[in-house]
């Protein structure tokens, strides 16, 4: 899960704990290294965690969040 906020959203999805844990990880690094940037862009950082869900959870049109994917213009 990415969080903003109050928003969230559904980052990644994982067939095992071990494989969301370690984009659990490149993720939160990948935000650390940007967070002067998100500072000066007014943006609260994005945090993540690894959380348990169903199939049934997923929207229709959801695809994975890229790390940083605000910067690329697919805002949360």
């Amino acid at each position: 899960m990415a969080w903003q906020g109050r928003k969230s959203r559904i980052a990644n999805v994982h067939a095992t704990r071990e494989a969301a844990q370690a984009d659990c990880a490149w993720r939160s690094r990948q935000v650390q290294e940007y967070r002067q940037f998100l500072a000066s862009e007014q943006r609260a950082p994005l945090r993540y965690d690894v959380r348990q869900i169903a199939r049934a959870e997923l929207p229709k049109s959801w695809s994975p969040l890229p790390a940083l994917g605000f910067l690329r213009g697919q805002g949360f």
